[in-house]
């Protein structure tokens, strides 16, 4: 199964969390695609406001499913190899989730005075390609 990752690509943690899942994962399971892609994000009927809210995960195979902000975050660590024992802990020690969720938005609302803002969109190495082989 696939997955598109949609990612801000001018954040420096997000860019670099996109390199560590794409050294982990080698394409495998996941693509990538930045918010600033907006002509590839409008083929997936995704606004710039629906990025506000935080990354998101798409499974290729079936649009519907989708992930947003820290609960894409803790899917991605159940598709990934042993992953899923990490988050079923962290979702029984009773009030990590809403914590988890909490640290998320104020990470993703200030992400750039946190951890800078890129000069040039990060481009992943394993792009989503879809309609027309559009990489």
């Amino acid at each position: 199964m696939l997955y598109h990752v949609i990612y801000d690509g001018n954040c420096n943690l997000c860019s670099n969390l996109v390199q560590l899942l794409e050294n982990l994962d080698r394409g495998e399971r996941f693509s990538y695609i930045p918010m600033q892609d907006e002509a590839k994000l409008a083929q997936l009927n995704i606004t710039p406001e629906d990025c506000l809210m935080g990354m998101i995960l798409i499974d290729v195979n079936q649009p519907q499913r989708r992930w947003q902000g820290s609960d894409a975050a803790e899917e991605i660590g159940n598709i990934l190899p042993g992953g899923e024992l990490f988050v079923k802990a962290y979702r029984a020690m009773p009030g990590l989730k809403w914590a988890g969720d909490r640290i998320y938005e104020q990470v993703r609302d200030n992400r750039y005075q946190l951890f800078g803002k890129r000069d040039q969109t990060y481009e992943s190495n394993y792009p989503s390609c879809f309609g027309n082989n559009q990489c």
